[in-house]
């Protein structure tokens, strides 16, 4: 669209900025650009909850266009949570309303004296009264906003966990869909901004429309084709079950931590029947997606008519929220699942985050670390979901122990003391996703050194070495895991290459995409060197690893090789195998020039590129 907003809502203060086109093609958009700007506007060691911190809200080049899966954007800022590098990533609809509306990002930083919306506009942006949407949940800020501003409008927004400033919580659109990691709700709710709105019904330019088009339905037709082991489509299977097609068989094999990392499934949940995914699907009211995505995987379910009362529309709970609040509290309860996901997504949680705070509250419980004095008499038990969801809902709330495990695991663990740390499950910081990376080969090396070294610890849709710059540009093209490969098929840079040039006229070749994506890891990289994060200190709790290993199951005695992986990927990026800087000649190469200025200020310059 060619405009970003910057708004100072310590001020006031809204002006629109123009980028010159380089930028672009040297980051793409979303988390790219992002990380460009971050880096290049606000200084190292602020206070990511205080008045010079930075929060972007930035769609892609291919976001809101004919391209399949183009819903995404990107919420940027420095982590509360970790204190290094944030980012989270959504679909839904509010992506391309955000360039229908004018604007390729915003990017936001002060504080308001009082609570504010920003409302977008067809090109025009202004500050908004929000006194009377705080203190709503998620659900009821995007019903007040869209009934205000009618059917061209969407909304991104905080609920009362990022108003409460809870460590956890996250941006939510589309009534489920979550920027979930990073904690960066919290980073808007410091802010005093309850929400963006974005209204417009500006086209979003396209140099070859018939180009498009060819590719889109040659990629469809690829995603209807049959494969094995089922031999049903990609397409069809994620648009019935979603993500929640994963659960049943991840119980079990290995790959869904349980018992907060320090168990077996086929011991402690042996009965995985209830969370398959046929058992769910009997109750969804309708399958539903995100904006155009001819995949659709989203559901939204029939009122709870059991034990747990949530509401019609409430989002089908997908694999990532069904293992943390499932297998991992040893709970195959998918009712309670879909009652804890519910009041996450009002509240504006992580359920990744949210339900490892619930299962290491367990363990501290089962250790007598916390007693029911502490939980207000929530007997804390493994399996038992009707205490799960009752500690759900304190954490939402803040409520005496959930006010601790509001800010996760290992802020919990340190207020909790008496040892608590031993069962504080985390990464630099931030809660890890639900993928037990031992699976992986060799013995979960990558896969661990991912958790680890990624700019964004714990996060399971990150990468690390040089495999991980086609999940960049898929993440700041706008477009989902889903429709491409899950971000690492070998064709994804052509394919990416062949939609950007179709949509941009800009010329870009695959290597060109690959070379933003090192672009992208190393600016990100570099954001945390300057916050003094060295990932190879990054905390990373031993049953992630594999130390001890567990003695029974399918990774019964696996440990995983991480330093090899290390040293290997830090070669191969021209990363220091010690300090973890990159190089000089490669900051250089990527014309990085100002970041090579900050990490090698007496070191002459590089060879000319």
């Amino acid at each position: 669209m060619g405009k970003v907003l910057f708004a100072d809502l310590s001020t006031g203060t809204l002006k629109d900025e123009v980028f010159d086109s380089s930028v672009y093609r040297d980051f793409i958009g979303g988390y790219g650009l992002g990380a460009r700007v971050l880096y290049s506007r606000m200084k190292g060691g602020v206070d990511p909850l205080g008045p010079d911190s930075m929060l972007g809200l930035i769609s892609g080049p291919l976001t809101g266009t004919p391209v399949p899966t183009s819903a995404r954007y990107a919420v940027v800022g420095k982590s509360p949570l970790t204190g290094g590098w944030g980012d989270a990533n959504s679909g839904g609809d509010f992506g391309p309303y955000l360039k229908f509306a004018g604007y390729d990002g915003v990017f936001v930083t002060g504080i308001s004296p009082k609570p504010v919306y920003l409302l977008l506009d067809n090109g025009k942006a202004e500050l908004k009264d929000a006194s009377h949407l705080w203190g709503k949940d998620a659900y009821e800020t995007e019903d007040a906003l869209t009934t205000e501003y009618g059917k061209q409008c969407r909304v991104a927004c905080i609920g009362q966990a990022g108003e409460k400033l809870s460590l956890i919580s996250c941006v939510m659109t589309d009534r489920g869909s979550a920027a979930g990691r990073s904690g960066l709700g919290a980073v808007m709710g410091s802010k005093k901004l309850k929400a963006v709105a974005a209204r417009g019904t500006l086209p979003v330019a396209i140099a070859d429309k018939e180009g498009v088009e060819k590719q889109r339905m040659d990629q469809i037709k690829s995603m209807q084709t049959p494969r094995p082991p089922l031999n049903v489509s990609q397409m069809e299977r994620m648009h019935k079950y979603g993500t929640s097609s994963i659960t049943y068989n991840s119980t079990h094999s290995g790959d869904s931590p349980v018992k907060n990392w320090g168990g077996v499934g086929i011991i402690d949940v042996p009965d995985r029947s209830p969370l398959h995914e046929d058992v769910v699907a009997k109750s969804v009211d309708k399958l539903t997606g995100c904006w155009h995505c001819p995949i659709a995987c989203k559901a939204v379910l029939k009122a709870g008519e059991g034990e747990y009362k949530y509401a019609t529309g409430s989002r089908r709970p997908e694999y990532e929220t069904a293992a943390s609040f499932g297998v991992n509290c040893a709970n195959n309860n998918p009712e309670a699942i879909a009652m804890a996901n519910d009041i996450c997504n009002r509240a504006g949680l992580d359920t990744i985050s949210a339900g490892t705070a619930i299962a290491f509250a367990i363990e501290c419980y089962e250790n007598g670390i916390l007693t029911r004095k502490d939980t207000d008499g929530i007997e804390l038990t493994w399996g038992n979901h009707q205490a799960m969801v009752a500690m759900t809902e304190k954490l939402a709330k803040r409520e005496g122990i959930g006010d601790v495990l509001a800010d996760g695991v290992k802020t919990a663990a340190r207020k909790i003391g008496r040892g608590a740390e031993k069962f504080a499950v985390h990464a630099g910081g931030q809660e890890v996703g639900m993928h037990d990376p031992k699976l992986v080969s060799p013995r979960g090396g990558f896969s661990v050194a991912q958790y680890q070294m990624d700019a964004t610890p714990g996060r399971h849709t990150a990468g690390f070495g040089p495999g991980s710059f086609g999940k960049h540009i898929t993440n700041s093209c706008g477009v989902c895991f889903v429709g491409f490969g899950f971000g690492g098929a070998p064709d994804n840079p052509q394919k990416l290459a062949d939609y950007m040039n179709a949509v941009t006229g800009m010329g870009f070749t695959p290597a060109d995409m690959l070379k933003a994506g090192e672009r992208i890891a190393n600016i990100r990289h570099a954001f945390n060197l300057r916050e003094g994060i060295n990932p190879l200190k990054v905390f990373v709790h031993s049953r992630v690893i594999g130390n001890p290993p567990l003695t029974a199951g399918p990774l019964a005695g696996v440990t995983a090789e991480v330093d090899s992986v290390n040293y290997w990927a830090l070669g191969a990026l021209d990363w220091d195998r010690v300090t973890t800087k990159p190089s000089k000649a490669k900051l250089l190469s990527l014309g990085l020039d100002d970041v090579a200025k900050d990490l090698w200020p007496d070191v002459p310059p590089g060879p000319p590129r």
